[in-house]
């Protein structure tokens, strides 16, 4: 095998490396202090649209909601209880598709993945479907202890993986001339 017969491998896993390393960083990661306030971030597509719901869930409450917006105003029927008069939209008038939550006063117990789905329908259309806009992994620190010393999994991930196929590399261009 000669070194030139290794340069599409190299690309390919080249490829796929940043294949890898950009749907980590496409995830949503964010870590608040227990006791402060906290964005979480979701913006629809606003192509001559209009937003009729906005529904905000985590995954492990099953149906209990933490924020719903529908019919312009929020519904707090089926609102998880913990997130009573917690919650509210960054931007009520939802400009620019913004439909970000603010979650105030987060606990450790607010810990877990929340998604964001918005139904929209063009001004010629009549129904309306929710769909999943984005996907968020809150951590909320303990009092008194910051993220700072942990690392984000993601980087982890990404440089783990590219320690991997480095050394995959030097491998493969090495072993020709052990060969030799």
């Amino acid at each position: 095998m000669s070194a030139g017969g290794s340069a599409p491998l190299w690309r390919n896993l080249l490829f796929v490396f940043f294949l890898l390393v950009s749907s980590v960083s496409d995830q949503k990661h964010i870590t608040a202090e227990s006791g402060h306030s906290v964005t979480l971030p979701c913006r629809a597509p606003n192509d001559d649209i209009t937003i009729t719901a906005v529904e905000w869930t985590r995954t492990d409450l099953k149906n209990e909601y933490v924020f719903f917006y529908r019919n312009k105003g929020f519904d707090p029927a089926n609102q998880h209880p913990s997130f009573k008069d917690r919650v509210d939209l960054q931007d009520r008038q939802m400009k620019d598709g913004d439909v970000s939550l603010i979650l105030k006063d987060v606990t450790t117990a607010d810990s877990g993945t929340y998604e964001c789905r918005v139904a929209q329908r063009k001004t010629n259309e009549e129904i309306a479907t929710l769909n999943l806009i984005s996907i968020i992994y809150l951590h909320v620190d303990p009092p008194g202890q910051t993220g700072v010393s942990r690392g984000h999994a993601g980087l982890v991930a990404a440089l783990s993986l590219f320690a991997v196929i480095a050394a995959l590399v030097i491998f493969i261009k090495l072993k020709p001339l052990q060969l030799v």
